[in-house]
């Protein structure tokens, strides 16, 4: 029936909703229907849809046999499983076996007759084909996300559930599980079989520490098996052992032009396999952003996979993966079809691995289409999944060539129009009142209107500006746009944009009306407008069904069509391109009646009027729809040739001449919204609806004429007969307007509002949730007349208050007559009969007619029945028309049937029965939970605490305190502790803010500050800082603070956290460690740009070292007085004292090799700022001391980079220390230029050109490497050559051997107690034995010696010495004679360890 077709997007989060046949026939799950769409390498078509399913698709499953690949099995969330026959589009069987939604489906590949399906609470249920039997198993109580059955053995099935479980079952055998293989944290997404039937083909062996998981098989041989999850890794299992033999983690992929990952991207991981046929070595997975990548199994190291579509940009999908699908075309290709979020399908070739065609899919109704008047060919799509599609329909190597648009949408996208003269120029409107406009052909975002619509964009229209926007010639002169843009929404308003000025307010069209046509009354809300092709004329049609049409520029009414009478949905003039002038007057009008009206207003058009026409009979009647009229389209290419669309389901084309229907189309399930013809094919329409596809069709080819009949045909036929008939008795009263006959407002009959079906085209019911088109605000009304003129409705007869006397009179005619006697001797007569008692028994009837006695009797007799039969408030009115008002308040409060209208009444009887009545009236309200109402009733009787009170008790905090604040005084208690109440109750529930708003009110702002830091950002702490300062709170404003700036710096924030530092003078000492950690981030920033962030001005780099740069900021930015100011000097000695002293005082986490880079330069630049506050002093040795406890962190917790970096710094900085200091700041001082020299040395080594064999290179290496390297010994040598602290790490690597060897010994004089009677096993390598004495005297000796090495030695170690020795001799003739001689000579000395001889032998011969 159609041509081309964009289909529905396929559905998300399934493990399989596409496959493919072996014919190459796709088949996916969009809705609740499947789309199959025939694919090759080269392109696809769309064949066909298979409509059956209720609930939303789940699976879609193929059988693989050559004999019944045409049949396929699909799944839905209703637990319905179908089978059909793609062929023939016919549904074959119904299985409905699931009790839940099915959540997956597989044909076995090896059985032609086996399909298995699992749902969510875990049942697996498997269907056979042939014989139409089902078998139900419950494998495990878990939620099954993915299954797969072995295509190597039949009864085999892999379920993957959604807590990381994947389990192995043999249907066969009930269902009973034969592995259980545990490894996944989170969901299976999916599961895939090796194409091989052994686990010989990759020589894979069993990952460390994975236990088995199943009982051991033997000699069993099994099958790889391949599950992704949603952990962001793959695991290849074998089943023959129950362990993972490896382990995939999905990289980060980063795109062109991105430098960074969205870290949220793991969180909508969906990671989905695809075991290609033929290679066991290859498996394809999905990825974070929307990537396929191609694992190497056989290959190691971190790199193992490829990317599909490297080739060239943009192959890709653009979000994540949910299906793949592959099959082998007859020439032995491989092909692979994928599916995914961005609402693209497409297909790769997995030999070079690029994408061979993409089809687009559409999420939502197409609310609109336009094809492009001067790019030819280009259609524009308005969908509701928030996106424009722009189609190029010619494309001669893409005939799915579409691109889309989404930036700045953000909503529905109702209405579209092309600019008439500039190519790609592209206004659009939304559901939520947006009008914007796009350049198609520029990457620029959208240009959106400051004008926004109160409801829905339904229509858009350029045409030639109107006033105040345009003034004739002389705007033209000033440069003004040549069309302005109209859009018309659900509020019933027409504005006009200007397109060069978006950013300036629209204009309101009624202004003009108004102005122009001297309107006073209220103008009918509009709902479409049409201009003329020539610009000339504009027809706005209303929701009145009237359609009005102005002449431009000044819109002087022409003249008013009134033949409808709904909504008008469409508005189209006859185009004046290629047709004769008698037809540029035709416009057709389509409303939510049925029928099509075509006007002539030619005439009226070349020679208006003085006053408006108006006209109420149309020049042609269109007639053949069942619903609503939604969109209309005149024929380019033909004379009076109309296309519409309806809610019916189907399109039509017209002959508008001569009012025939041409043909019908019926492609579409639903209604439909659009339809367009094509600008280059007469043959050709474009139409799109509500079941989110686009179709294109062919005239010509279509079997039906005419719409299906249905219900509303025939009333609408029978109506119309009535109107004939009422007609002609009416013509000759009828009056006559310029010519016309006028009906008094009588047109076409109204059609009902309801949902006809269309062969072949079901529509919602009238509850669908579906979007009706301009829907009509005074709709309200004309509804409540209806209701009132209706007939077939009957109010409820009210009951009776007297129902046993009204009971009474409906007895026989003898009964009736003998009351009347017995009325007549009660009223006449003294004595009336005996037992005859007016009022009571079987006379309760006659006490209306009686005395008030009797009356009153009659009220008792009837106020019993109503409270027998539970009518209290009946019961009530009784007692109140006797005049008890008391009594009435009393039964009503005993039976809980208080109301308003008995509190209004009560005061008559008293205050104390009011006062009484209205407490109990406020109980029976906080029984029915209307706490506000009882609150405003206690207060009518002057309770405003208890008022208070009730609303507090209940959780109505804000009520009870807004009652409070204005009744009671402002200083009562009870205020502060309403506050402090909601305010406990809002820090409970994490609502900090407002919980600092009622400590504030309450006078508790060290609790608000206390709130607000629990949110412990920065921008929280920074506020509660100031609510703490602010409040006087300054040791608690002082901590947040600091706590803030320490996070802000953690992020690199450095002025964020100096300004929220500067307003706490006690926070100076803080301020001078963080802007010494700010000085050593920037000059880490060239060795680690993450160490960038938002700094200072005097932070960048300079040529001076860290001290005096310091001391600059210091002293320039920070206010800390110089100590060699000849004013203060005293003074400010002492308070850079005091702040050392604070500084001193501050605590440091413990070293950890764990702690982030950041922590520790926080941690260093503590030390270091202590050692300028002592330079400042002049304290040379605490100095020293204080860069060697910051050089400590380096060696703890910094990667080589950062530590040869800050190394340097920090030795550069001991130029500053006097040489006369002590000898332990010396024995710093020597220590830390030892690692610098340290440090300096490896960089030397590594920017040496590579060598040759084992990499070691004794002396005499090529003059050509000297003078490549000449010069870069610039760092002093002998300070690594300590023969010092060579002895003391020698002493401590001979007492760790000896502790290693005396635990040995325990260990196995342990286990020797343990087997007594077995031999003493020897020494291994027969070496002499130990025994323990010899062992603890030489260990005793050893540390006799340590003890005797000098404290400085110790307490400030230097780098291995051996080890620097070998670097230094590696280096060659790079290092002077002098000190590769000392390094030889401490290698003889202290090299001499069997782990050490093999390295020094080559330097000592």
């Amino acid at each position: 029936m159609h041509e081309r077709l964009l289909p529905a997007s396929p559905n998300w989060y399934c493990s399989r909703c596409c496959d493919v046949s072996s014919g190459g026939l796709l088949g996916f799950g969009a809705k609740n229907f499947i789309y199959l769409i025939d694919v090759s390498a080269a392109t696809c078509s769309t064949q066909g849809l298979l409509v059956g399913h209720k609930g939303l698709v789940s699976g879609v499953s193929f059988c693989q046999d050559v004999t019944q690949s045409h049949i396929c099995a699909s799944a839905s969330v209703d637990g319905v499983i179908l089978f059909w026959d793609t062929n023939t589009r016919s549904l074959l069987r119904e299985h409905a076996a699931h009790q839940s939604a099915i959540s997956a489906l597989h044909w076995s590949p090896l059985d032609k007759n086996l399909v298995v399906s699992g749902d969510e609470k875990g049942i697996v249920v498997c269907h056979w084909y042939n014989t139409g039997d089902t078998a139900s198993f419950f494998p495990e109580p878990r939620s099954i996300i993915c299954l797969t059955c072995s295509p190597h053995n039949w009864n085999t099935v892999a379920v993957g559930y959604k807590d990381g479980m994947i389990a192995l079952i043999d249907v066969s055998k009930k269902g009973e599980v034969t592995r259980r293989l545990r490894g996944h944290d989170d969901d299976i997404h999916s599961l895939v079989w090796s194409p091989l039937a052994d686990e010989d083909a990759l020589h894979l062996r069993a990952e460390a520490g994975d236990a088995s998981n199943g009982a051991s098989a033997g000699e069993e041989k099994g099958c790889y098996l391949a599950s992704g999850s949603k952990d962001q890794t793959v695991r290849i299992w074998s089943t023959a052992t129950g362990k993972g033999v490896s382990t995939l983690k999905l990289p980060f992929v980063k795109r062109r032009g991105s430098a960074v990952v969205d870290p949220t991207l793991k969180e909508r991981l969906w990671l989905n396999l695809h075991w290609p046929k033929g290679q066991p070595a290859r498996l394809v997975s999905s990825c974070f952003s929307g990537e396929l990548l191609m694992w190497d199994l056989t290959r190691t190291g971190k790199q193992r996979w490829t990317l599909f579509g490297s080739s060239s940009e943009g192959q890709n999908h653009s979000r994540i993966v949910f299906n793949t699908a592959g099959f082998t075309l007859p020439d032995g290709r491989q092909l692979l079809v994928s599916t995914s979020l961005d609402r693209e399908v497409k297909c790769w070739d997995l030999a070079d691995l690029d994408c061979r065609w993409t089809l687009p899919t559409l999420g939502g109704f197409v609310y609109s289409s336009a094809f492009s008047p001067v790019a030819s060919g280009c259609l524009a799509l308005g969908v509701g999944d928030n996106m424009i599609r722009v189609w190029n329909t010619l494309s001669a190597h893409n005939p799915y060539d579409a691109r889309c648009f989404w930036q700045g949408i953000k909503s529905k996208v109702t209405a579209l129009a092309w600019h008439p003269k500039r190519e790609g120029t592209l206004a659009f409107g939304t559901d939520d009142g947006k009008v914007g406009i796009y350049e198609v052909f520029s990457s620029k975002p959208p240009q959106i209107s400051s004008s926004y619509h109160k409801k829905t964009v339904y229509s858009l229209a350029w045409g030639p500006p109107l006033p105040p926007m345009s003034f004739g010639a002389a705007a033209a002169a000033e440069g003004k746009a040549s069309h302005s843009l109209y859009s018309c929404a659900g509020e019933g308003v027409i504005l006009q944009h200007q397109p060069t000025d978006l950013s300036g307010d629209a204009c309101d069209v009624d202004k003009l009306i108004r102005q122009t046509n001297d309107i006073k009354h209220k103008l009918s809300p509009h709902t479409d407008l049409s201009w003329k092709p020539d610009g000339k004329v504009v027809a706005i049609g209303n929701e009145d069904g009237c359609i009005d049409i102005y002449r431009a520029p000044s819109l002087k009414l022409v003249c008013s069509i009134q033949q409808h009478h709904k909504v008008i949905n469409a508005l189209r003039w006859h185009p004046e391109d290629n047709a004769p002038p008698e037809l540029h007057g035709l416009l057709a009008s389509g409303s939510c009646n049925a029928v099509v009206y075509v006007h002539d207003l030619r005439r009226l058009i070349e020679n208006p009027p003085e006053n408006p026409s108006v006209l109420t009979e149309p020049y042609r009647r269109l007639c053949g729809h069942t619903n609503k009229i939604t969109g209309l389209a005149w024929s380019p290419h033909h004379n009076a040739r109309l296309a519409s669309a309806s809610y019916d389901g189907t399109a039509q084309v017209w002959d508008v001449e001569q009012e025939a229907a041409l043909c019908n189309y019926r492609g579409h399930v639903g209604y439909l919204l659009s339809v367009h013809w094509s600008p280059v094919d007469p043959d050709v329409i474009w139409t799109g609806g509500k079941d989110f596809t686009v179709q294109e069709w062919r005239v010509s080819k279509q079997e039906f004429t005419k719409p299906p009949k249905g219900k509303k045909m025939v009333d609408l036929k029978e109506k119309a007969k009535q109107k004939k008939k009422s007609n002609k008795s009416t013509d000759a009263a009828s009056p006559e307007v310029n010519g016309e006959h006028v009906t008094n407002g009588q047109g076409a009959p109204d059609e009902a509002e309801e949902h006809v079906g269309s062969t072949g085209s079901p529509v919602p019911p009238p509850g669908s949730s579906a979007p009706q088109r301009k829907c009509a605000p005074g709709a309200k009304s004309k509804d409540k007349q209806a209701f009132a003129d209706s007939t077939a409705i009957k109010r409820k007869k009210a009951r009776s208050v007297l129902p046993l006397s009204t009971s009474m009179d409906h007895r026989p005619k003898e009964d009736l007559l003998q009351d009347c006697l017995t009325l007549a001797s009660i009223t006449h007569d003294a004595a009336p009969p005996a037992g005859c008692v007016a009022g009571q028994g079987e006379h309760v009837h006659l006490g209306l007619f009686s005395d008030r006695a009797a009356l009153h009797r009659m009220f008792r007799a009837e106020e019993e029945a109503h409270v027998e039969g539970g009518h209290v408030e009946s019961a009530v009115y009784l007692r109140l028309w006797s005049g008890d008002l008391e009594g009435a308040l009393r039964l009503a409060a005993e039976r809980g049937e208080l109301s308003d209208h008995l509190i209004a009444v009560a005061p008559a009887a008293g205050y104390a029965v009011w006062s009484d009545a209205v407490q109990r009236y406020v109980k029976q309200l906080c029984l029915q939970e209307q706490h506000v109402k009882a609150a405003a009733y206690l207060l009518a009787i002057d309770r405003v605490y208890q008022a208070v009170q009730l609303l507090h008790s209940h959780k109505l905090h804000r009520e009870a305190i807004a009652l409070a604040k204005a009744r009671l005084p402002a200083e009562d208690p009870v205020l502060k502790e309403l506050y402090t109440s909601w305010a406990v109750m809002l820090e409970k529930d994490g609502h900090f803010s407002a919980a600092a708003k009622c400590y504030i009110a309450a006078g508790a702002s060290f609790d608000a500050a206390k709130a607000v830091a629990r949110k412990n950002d920065v921008t929280s702490l920074r506020t509660a800082a100031r609510l703490a300062s602010a409040a006087g709170e300054v040791t608690l404003a002082e901590s947040l603070a600091l706590r803030c700036a320490k996070d802000s710096a953690a992020a690199r924030d450095w002025v964020a956290a100096q300004e929220v530092l500067s307003s706490h003078r006690g926070l100076l000492v803080h301020r001078l460690h963080l802007s010494v950690a700010e000085l050593l981030c920037a000059s880490l920033a060239d060795v680690l740009p993450e160490t960038r962030g938002v700094g200072h001005a005097w932070a960048a780099p300079g040529s001076s070292g860290i001290l005096e740069r310091a001391r600059h900021v210091w002293t320039q930015h920070l206010g800390v007085s110089p100590v060699d100011s000849d004013a203060g000097h005293l003074g400010a000695r002492g308070h850079l004292g005091a702040l050392l002293v604070e500084l001193q005082n501050v605590e440091s986490p413990p070293h950890s090799a764990s702690l982030p880079l950041t922590q520790v330069l926080l941690c260093l630049s503590r030390h270091v700022a202590r050692g300028v506050l002592s330079w400042l002093l002049d304290d040379s040795g605490t100095l020293a001391k204080e860069l060697w406890l910051a050089a400590a962190w380096l060696r703890e917790a910094a990667d080589f980079r950062v530590s040869a970096a800050l190394f340097g710094i920090l030795a550069a900085a001991l130029e500053e220390v006097d040489r006369n200091v002590d000898q332990e700041a010396r024995a710093a001082a020597d220590g830390l230029r030892a690692w610098a020299a340290y440090h300096r040395l490896y960089q030397l080594w590594w920017r040496r050109p590579a060598d040759d064999g084992d990499g070691l290179q004794a002396e005499g290496s090529p003059e050509e490497e000297e003078s490549q390297l000449s010069g870069e010994l610039d760092f002093n040598v002998s300070s690594l050559l300590s023969d010092a602290h060579a002895a003391c790490q020698a002493e401590r690597r001979a007492t760790e051997d000896l502790q290693k060897r005396l635990g040995l010994m325990v260990a196995q004089h342990g286990r020797n107690m343990r087997a007594s009677d077995q031999e003493q096993p020897t020494e291994a390598g027969g070496q002499p034995k130990d025994t323990f004495l010899s062992l603890t005297s030489e260990m005793a000796q050893h540390q006799r010696q340590l003890a005797e090495i000098p404290d400085t030695i110790k307490l400030y170690p230097r780098p291995d010495v051996v080890e620097c020795c070998l670097v230094l001799l590696h280096l060659g003739s790079l290092v002077p004679e002098s000190p590769r001689r000392d390094a030889k000579d401490l290698l003889r000395k202290y090299g001499t360890r069997p782990t050490l001889s093999k390295a020094c032998r080559p330097f000592l011969g």
